[in-house]
């Protein structure tokens, strides 16, 4: 796995995905919950495997071998 989710990104993805979690938990809305976890999950390793699928890097700095 190489990251392919740059730093403005993974910080939207955190912002919302907590938001959502947060939403979730006090509306007892799983979809929320689960979605916000995905977002919260992606933030922080670095990698959105659609963007993998689709050949997205948004920013992240690749190293050359």
């Amino acid at each position: 796995m190489t990251c392919n989710v740059g730093k403005i990104d993974r910080i939207i993805r955190a912002v919302v995905g907590a938001g959502a979690v947060a939403y979730g938990v006090m509306n007892g809305n799983i979809i929320a919950d689960v979605v916000g976890g995905i977002l919260l999950f992606t933030a922080i390793i670095g990698w959105c495997p659609p963007y993998a699928l689709l050949g997205i890097n948004s920013g992240c700095k690749v190293k050359k071998d």
